[in-house]
């Protein structure tokens, strides 16, 4: 007797599948036309109210740092897009060793999924729970190329994050909990409507956007000035 939910779980894994075939080519055009053309496709620099940029989401934020902290970071990333998973091995450590650690930094990671593989991720993080899901977020941009430019990335997905202890029967629950998958791509479409985000990775720093992937060096350009007042 087939186990309740188990061909719908199978159809939304071979629909991933399928569609991460796809996205291994669209990935790679897509990080060349944002690095050719950041600042006209994103309009750098451009200011959104915090009122709206803190605003309640359809998942709650899982923030860094402390909450009074004179700079707040919110950033948009997927977990399938190769220049975040570069942010986070060459910028983050600094980001937060310097800034967050030291109270001067409250950063916020959001989704933003640019493809069906990239919402499994997302999920799985969140499935983690609270505690756990910064971590699995960490996990999943360092392991990137493990997983998600392989020939069968949800197998390669389960494997690694049952290295967490994520058991094989929660991995499944979780990519079948309809209502998570929906908050997830509810995160990214309000992001898309209200704020113009349309790729990888987006930062807001106190409002103000930020796109593409940054060094340490820009880091700092970007908030010493604020720190200094």
């Amino acid at each position: 007797m087939p186990i309740p939910g188990r061909e719908f779980l199978k159809s939304r894994i071979a629909f991933i599948q399928t569609v991460a075939a796809i996205c291994l080519t669209v990935l790679g055009l897509w990080a060349v036309i944002d690095a050719a053309h950041p600042v006209q496709a994103q309009q750098a620099g451009s200011v959104v109210p915090v009122d709206q940029l803190m605003a309640e989401n359809a998942l709650p934020d899982v923030p860094l740092g402390k909450d009074d902290a004179p700079i707040t970071i919110v950033e948009y990333a997927s977990m399938t897009c190769s220049h975040c998973a570069a942010f986070y091995a060459t910028t983050f450590p600094d980001l937060k060793r310097k800034y967050i650690d030291t109270g001067k930094v409250r950063f916020i990671l959001r989704e933003f999924p640019l493809d069906p593989l990239a919402t499994a991720g997302f999920m799985l993080a969140r499935c983690a729970g609270p505690d756990k899901r910064n971590a699995m977020v960490d996990l999943l941009f360092a392991q990137q190329k493990n997983w998600a430019f392989t020939e069968k990335p949800i197998e390669a997905l389960s494997n690694l994050v049952k290295q967490t202890g994520m058991t094989q029967e929660t991995f499944e629950s979780c990519l079948k909990d309809q209502a998570l998958y929906e908050k997830v791509n509810d995160v990214r479409n309000r992001a898309a409507e209200k704020f113009g985000i349309n790729a990888t990775p987006t930062f807001f720093i106190n409002g103000r956007k930020q796109t593409g992937e940054m060094s340490p060096e820009k880091l700092d350009e970007l908030l010493q000035p604020i720190l200094k007042g």
